[in-house]
């Protein structure tokens, strides 16, 4: 079952520490934006229907990504596409978006998820793997 927008939107709040909805929002769009160009097939449909619908539809039609990025070039990606960001608040809008579609996924789905990305997204998403 999809969580409620407004609960999504309230757990990045509180795990981001933004002030407004609207910052929460901002960082969910983007950081979302970029996983969907990164998770294919029935992973990325799983993740989908357990997101509010706004978001579920930002992470299927996502703009193509031409290879896999690391996570630190994920981390800089998302300081490219929101205003005013620097790589080390681009980590901290990553790991409260990430962290709570982990929540949202359960373990099951976040682990294959973990299974289509490069080594070290388990740390964005809140999930470190055993080595």
């Amino acid at each position: 079952m999809a969580v409620r927008w407004e609960e999504f939107l309230e757990r990045v709040r509180e795990r981001g520490e933004y002030d407004t909805r609207h910052e929460a929002e901002r960082a969910a769009r983007v950081v979302l934006a970029l996983l969907g160009a990164h998770v294919v097939g029935e992973e990325r449909s799983a993740l989908a229907a357990r997101l509010p619908e706004t978001f579920a539809l930002i992470l299927l039609n996502p703009l193509p990504a031409a290879e896999p990025l690391t996570p630190e070039r994920f981390v800089r990606a998302t300081a490219a596409w929101i205003e005013g960001a620097t790589e080390e608040t681009a980590k901290w809008d990553v790991g409260a978006v990430l962290s709570t579609v982990a929540e949202a996924a359960g373990e099951d789905l976040t682990r294959r998820l973990l299974l289509q990305l490069p080594v070290g997204y388990d740390l964005l998403f809140g999930h470190p793997q055993p080595i």
